[in-house]
């Protein structure tokens, strides 16, 4: 198919641009295979290039023969085209809804897309099982790097290359992922060095009406135990919504046939309740005319604040098991592929401070979301503003990196990254020109050939020059487990994301950057402080009657 037959209208001149608090902006209008651009002459406008894939839907309206097309984004930003003649506007809305709802992944941006900058690492190579695996053997040799599912047969949606405990061979992983939903059997997804304690992810076991069991997948997850020691499954779904996946097949472990375990039940909302949530969030915030109270009320109608707080408080009782406790966690949801990798990646961040680096931060995005499976091509096919039904969309991504935001705005100084990197990665794995997100799992993206044929984020995200825009100036490397808080007050609407295109956004961003000044203004005088400290002492010292000569 050639992207000129989609296009009945490639230019279109004196088209008026409207963005919230900005000026407008009036100039040519031009249609490619994946970009809506409008330059204008003015010397001082930028260019609006927008990525067809971005766009969610658009409305049409019509004042004689002027037209009207409102373009609402994945990443929550709404402009509005004039544009002088209605047969134009008909062609132009026509071919933007044709190019923004391409079936085919091979027709995406990313397979077109040539970078303009010298790829100088290869972010496709760059997070490696084999490099991690390196990690773990430095710290102990008690687990084992298998090549069980290396054709994808046993399970399609894990990656090759898997860890396992090393006591547990191949033809028990294979019984015990016949076990488990889709083949998800329990795998390894963080190791704790400080007590040797480690966290699982796997999906729901298939025990059905008839409390089936499986003795390779009590072995297999018993092998982490130390003796005498107790662990902890924690089941992200209720105990009523898990008792009626048994009518279907699926279920959880029974206490009998895993004594050494105790069961915790969760209250993480499945994948389209979250969608709804999220369209009801973006529609609050962007309705403007009701009062204060009534903006609050619909914000809390959303639950999305309700979301935030179940997911962080879970990941926090994961943490909790293994570093206080001292205990081994089994995390998994129905699938193991949404809730199951918000609670052990946003557990990692809370317990381990690699992760709140940059690298770490990628590599944990790579490790718990990528590799792990999570069907961003599916979840992410939608946001808030699409008109079509809802198939297998959910911000279940986006949920979690705001869970991130809430941890690092509550411990500003313990993350080498700042808000602009969670955003950035919001904004790509909705719509990219890097093929880091396309498809569900590593078995598509290997039929895709997307690291032959796309560049990968972090080829880019990792150049010096794009480094700094990511880094926070605050930041002083912590050793400690960060403990956050998710009591009600605790929790903020995220303005960056959900604020970011009103004119509030820009008075946020001014306060930020002021505290960021005023800080680093405490710490230069704490540091001249320390040192006149220092130079008194020494002084004293010198003076002192005491002092051997």
């Amino acid at each position: 198919m050639e992207f000129a037959e989609l296009i009945k209208t490639p230019r279109v001149d004196g088209v008026v641009l409207h963005r919230p608090f900005m000026p407008t902006v009036e100039g040519t209008l031009c249609l490619t295979g994946h970009h809506l651009i409008l330059s204008s002459r003015q010397d001082t406008t930028e260019e609006l290039w927008l990525l067809h894939a971005n766009i969610d839907s658009t409305e049409k309206r019509f004042v004689g023969s002027l037209g009207t097309i409102i373009v609402k984004c994945k990443d929550l930003r709404v402009i509005q085209l004039d544009i002088p003649g209605m047969e134009e506007c008909l062609n132009i809305a026509s071919s933007i809804e044709a190019l923004s709802t391409l079936d085919s992944v091979s027709l995406m941006y990313p397979f077109f897309y040539r970078p303009l900058f010298e790829v100088i690492e290869d972010g496709w190579q760059s997070f490696v099982p084999e490099e991690s695996f390196k990690d773990l053997e430095s710290m102990t040799d008690e687990w084992r790097l298998s090549e069980v599912n290396k054709d994808f047969s046993l399970c399609p949606s894990y990656p090759s290359l898997l860890t396992v405990p090393k006591d547990i061979d191949d033809e028990s992983l294979c019984k015990a992922a016949s076990f488990r939903h889709g083949g998800r059997f329990p795998v390894l997804s963080y190791y704790h060095k400080k007590n040797a304690m480690v966290m699982m992810r796997a999906a729901q076991p298939l025990t059905g009406t008839n409390g089936r069991r499986c003795k390779e997948d009590e072995k297999l997850i018993n092998a982490t135990l130390c003796a005498g020691k107790r662990g902890y499954i924690i089941d992200t779904r209720t105990i009523a919504v898990a008792q009626q996946a048994k009518a279907r097949g699926g279920g959880f472990e029974q206490e009998a046939n895993y004594p050494q375990w105790r069961r915790i039940h969760k209250a993480i909302e499945r994948s389209n309740v979250l969608q709804d949530s999220l369209i009801k969030l973006v529609e609050a915030c962007n309705d403007q005319s009701h009062s204060m109270d009534r903006w609050l009320s619909k914000l809390e109608a959303s639950n999305w604040q309700s979301n935030v707080k179940e997911i962080l408080t879970t990941a926090c009782l994961a943490a909790q098991c293994i570093d206080r406790e001292g205990a081994s966690v089994l995390v998994h949801g129905t699938e193991g592929t949404d809730s199951t990798l918000q609670v052990t990646s946003l557990a990692q961040i809370i317990l381990d401070p690699a992760c709140r680096t940059i690298r770490g931060f990628e590599a944990l995005i790579e490790r718990e979301w990528l590799q792990a499976g999570h069907p961003f091509q599916q979840r992410c096919a939608q946001s808030a503003y699409s008109n079509g039904k809802p198939r297998s969309e959910a911000p279940v991504f986006l949920l979690f990196l705001d869970c991130v935001w809430q941890i690092l705005r509550q411990f500003p100084c313990s993350f080498q990254f700042n808000e602009n990197l969670l955003i950035m990665l919001f904004e790509h794995a909705y719509a990219s020109q890097f093929g880091t997100f396309l498809g569900n799992c590593v078995a598509e993206r290997g039929k895709l050939q997307l690291s032959q044929k796309t560049v990968s984020l972090w080829s880019w995200v990792n150049r010096p020059q794009e480094l700094e825009r990511f880094l926070n100036p605050l930041y002083e490397p912590n050793n400690l487990v960060i403990w956050p808080s998710v009591a009600p007050q605790s929790l903020l609407l995220w303005e960056g994301v959900f604020l970011r295109w009103n004119r509030s956004t820009k008075c946020l961003d001014e306060a930020y950057q002021e505290m960021v000044h005023i800080i680093e203004y405490n710490k230069e005088l704490q540091n001249k402080v320390n040192s006149l400290r220092r130079q008194l002492a020494q002084l004293e010292t010198e003076d002192s009657p005491l002092q051997t000569p």
